[in-house]
């Protein structure tokens, strides 16, 4: 399957102590996760139409409601951020954080861990507000790290394109394949920017803050490194499925 160690470990040689950051935001998300009433981990939250309840409340607290940004309330304000951290389901938060696992730690140590922080946050922040300004008048909740994995994906494009990503493509049952980066890369980006064009702002996968998000972490990391050395990728190929 998905050898996730070799990536960690081509990366841990760039830096003192490993991709800190990385690891620091998915222990955050599923410990935050674990946490949530969405878990279903924690018996405080009752069962049935209580639990239900309960997760309804926690996403409307912590996740983006687009109608609601232009209120000005300061808790509204501050739901791009909290979002980051707010997954839907299970399987919503191991897929966000695999990703992040694999092309994170790469990012992180051509940044270093001060500027792949902000710059993760910044592309998550923009990403759910960019998708909010175009369905400005929705009333769906936004929540997921999505956005900003899709901006670290966008500046690995950029950083690292002759990496070889090993892939899992459904439609071709499966098969572990080894693409360049730049191929899978700018595949799955047009496979989110043609189910974007399709998707309106009802409930589903907000696939137009995957598009914002990858979009910004390229520009950003084509204007910040484009006259600097590129980084030759390890030895190790960078190992990852085809859609976070």
């Amino acid at each position: 399957m998905i050898e996730w160690r070799r990536t960690a470990l081509g990366a841990w040689h760039g830096t003192r102590n490993g991709p800190t950051v990385t690891y620091g935001l998915i222990a955050l998300c599923v410990l935050l996760f674990a946490l949530s009433p969405v878990s279903g981990l924690h018996p405080g939250y009752g069962t049935g139409d209580r639990l239900l309840a309960a997760q309804g409340a926690y996403f409307e607290r912590w996740g983006v409601i687009p109608a609601e940004l232009t209120s000005g309330r300061p808790h509204a304000l501050l739901t791009p951020l909290t979002a980051l951290f707010v997954h839907g389901s299970w399987l919503h938060l191991l897929g966000n954080m695999l990703f992040l696992y694999v092309f994170g730690a790469m990012a992180e140590e051509r940044m270093g861990p001060a500027e792949f922080a902000l710059f993760y946050l910044g592309c998550g922040c923009l990403a759910l507000l960019g998708y909010a300004a175009a369905h400005a008048d929705s009333t769906q909740t936004l929540v997921g790290a999505s956005g900003a994995i899709s901006g670290v994906l966008g500046a690995f494009l950029y950083l690292f394109p002759r990496s070889r990503v090993t892939s899992l493509f459904p439609f071709l049952f499966f098969l572990p394949l080894r693409f360049p980066a730049w191929i899978v890369l700018i595949f799955w980006f047009v496979l989110q920017w043609l189910a974007a064009r399709s998707a309106g702002a009802g409930p589903g996968v907000a696939y137009l803050a995957h598009v914002v998000g990858f979009a910004i972490g390229f520009v950003y990391a084509w204007g910040r490194y484009r006259g600097g050395v590129k980084v030759k990728p390890p030895a190790a190929a960078t190992e990852g499925e085809s859609q976070p």
